[in-house]
């Protein structure tokens, strides 16, 4: 009896923290290997899809939801225990830092979400459009990509928009299961339900997270205006008043993009000044004859110029850079650590354009950060947040400008004068600012949906309320809860969240205004480049070397000298076009 009690008291004594440092250890290394191999099956569906390989990635990802589910329910012993500080915060991102869903205790549920979610992926990825009949020829999303990067024809550009758009309707019961089951595994976790597990994930509450994001918004909205009030006016004088409302949303399948998310395809229609030097960075990569490989070798010299090392030789061997001939594989671009020891990679589709030129130094961002933090323990090898994740590489480019490109020989060396600056910000504002209000509206959607707000009997109604409200688009041809238009941005089916977007918008204006200072640059801020310059990478990569190791305001403060995400610095970047964009706008009736 005495033995017995003496027993009951063990189990009832508060954990000691060596108790807690070796779970996290365990759960380190544990959660490392089975990630490696999940990353390795990821890998080979994502680049050679079949439903083997599909069948292959979701036992390996249900592999890894089961053991985090299980960690992550042990690790609740630990809540309210006298914890090392570095603990705590490895137990913290256990809960909150993973893109795969959470997964229900329950084996055959967990089975079942694992399935689904590997469905939707692969149904993303072999999309295609055969025609109004059916009878094709088929056109995959890069093909019908191309046709609203380069068609003027409005009826041209509504079947491409409206072909593939209707390859997310079978998704659609689908994603009300999955959001269903992962529900029950944020639930299980201690969270109110998915999204609330995803807000957790910034070093602040739930609720101040998203009242942090329209601080953001509201900082930038009226320059977004101003753009959005411009580029209706041209693009009505183009398409005509009937398709183009002249004082309401813009039709999301007349912006260049196939989710109106960003607009720098209809720069040409756009173009402030005529006649000025040229600006097409794309005539320039073809008459030097570029390829893939030699664009990602002139993102790879830029990081070089700040003293980073070389691209590992493996990167070379294993990235995938243009779409193979023979397969079907998933052409959004993505950046991979497969083993969290320097096997670095890039996937992607690259066509020889200035956008995937800009992506290409977008993913080796995250490729250079993800060694700079490889020493680190595996549930620290993150960014600071996911937003520092994706600035990184985007803060690179905007010094990017039009001298460097002129000393790559892609552009004209001419002097940029008043009106070329103009031409050159609108270009830029095209991509950085029109994004700004999809940056947000994509997870407040799915905020709503895994909330309750929005039923499955509203989905697509919503989605569409959010782009009018936040956006100004609408869709160019009536939807109804038949469709399932979020479905057909890759991030909906592959359950990225995607808020880090909009903040690496806002991080990467903080992050360059901070290293032109380093750099002890003079003059306003779009003048700036920090190529070459030693400093900025030094101070660059110790930022980077912290990982997720310390709570984000630390890392911001370790290159910027701020603690706060601020995006003053997106306003002084384009204050000169937004001084023109107020004078073209007198008269007119801006928003919508």
């Amino acid at each position: 009896m005495t033995a017995l009690l003496g027993a009951l008291l063990l189990l009832a004594a508060p954990p000691t923290a060596e108790e807690a440092r070796a779970f996290a250890s365990r759960v380190d290394a544990d959660l490392k290997a089975l990630t490696t191999r999940a990353n390795v099956s990821e890998w080979i569906k994502n680049t050679y899809i079949t439903d083997d390989t599909e069948r292959a990635a979701a036992w390996a990802n249900e592999e890894v939801m089961a053991y985090t589910a299980r960690a992550i329910r042990e690790s609740l012993r630990f809540q309210g225990a006298e914890i090392d500080p570095d603990v705590r915060r490895m137990l913290l991102l256990l809960r909150v830092n993973t893109d795969l869903p959470p997964s229900p205790a329950d084996p055959a549920r967990r089975a079942e979400l694992a399935s689904i979610a590997s469905r939707l992926g692969g149904m993303y990825g072999k999309g295609k459009w055969c025609g109004k009949d059916g009878k094709g020829p088929c056109r995959s999303l890069a093909d019908l990509e191309e046709v609203m990067r380069r068609s003027r024809r409005a009826d041209e550009l509504l079947d491409a928009w409206t072909g593939w758009h209707g390859i997310a309707v079978p998704m659609r019961p689908l994603y009300e299961r999955f959001a269903s089951l992962a529900n029950e595994g944020a639930r299980q976790m201690g969270f109110g339900d998915l999204g609330e597990q995803w807000r957790a994930g910034y070093d602040m509450s739930p609720e101040a997270f998203a009242a942090e994001t329209d601080r953001l918004w509201d900082q930038v909205r009226p320059l977004y205006q101003a753009l959005h009030c411009y580029v209706r006016a041209r693009l009505a004088a183009f398409y005509g008043k009937e398709k183009v409302p002249p004082d309401g949303p813009i039709p999301a399948h007349l912006l260049g993009n196939m989710w109106a998310q960003e607009w720098g395809n209809v720069y040409p229609l756009v173009e402030p000044y005529h006649g000025v030097p040229s600006l097409d960075v794309e005539a320039g990569m073809k008459r030097r004859k570029w390829d893939a490989v030699r664009m990602v070798k002139a993102g790879e010299a830029f990081f070089s110029s700040l003293g980073f090392d070389p691209l590992p030789r493996t990167f070379w061997e294993r990235s995938m850079l243009v779409k193979p001939l023979d397969r079907d594989v998933v052409c959004h671009a993505s950046a991979w650590d497969i083993d969290y020891q320097s096997d670095l990679r890039i996937k992607m589709c690259i066509k020889v354009n200035e956008e995937d030129l800009v992506t290409i130094h977008h993913e080796l961002g995250h490729n250079y950060y993800q060694r700079a933090y490889e020493k680190q323990p595996f549930l620290f090898q993150a960014g600071a947040n996911d937003g520092f994740h994706e600035a990184i590489g985007d803060a690179l480019a905007l010094s990017v400008g039009p001298a460097y490109l002129a000393k790559l020989g892609l552009v004209s060396a001419a002097p940029v004068d008043e009106r070329r600056l103009v031409d050159v910000q609108m270009k830029d504002a095209l991509e950085k600012i029109a994004f700004l209000p999809f940056g947000l509206l994509v997870d407040r959607w799915r905020w709503d949906v895994f909330s309750g707000k929005t039923p499955p009997s509203r989905y697509d109604a919503a989605w569409w309320e959010l782009r009018r409200r936040l956006q100004g688009v609408a869709p160019p041809v009536e939807r109804t809860e038949a469709d399932f238009d979020p479905g057909a941005k890759m991030h909906v089916p592959f359950n990225v969240p995607y808020t880090r977007y909009f903040l690496a918008r806002i991080l990467q204006f903080q992050f360059h205004r901070a290293m032109c200072r380093i750099a002890g640059h003079r003059g306003p801020l779009y003048a700036c480049s920090i190529h070459g310059n030693a400093e900025v990478g030094r101070r660059l990569q110790a930022m980077l070397a912290m990982g997720a190791s310390r709570p984000w305001p630390d890392a911001l403060e370790a290159l910027t000298g701020e603690r706060q995400m601020d995006a003053t610095a997106i306003l002084d970047y384009f204050a000169p076009l937004r001084k023109w964009l107020d004078e073209q706008n007198r008269g007119r009736t801006c928003g919508w």
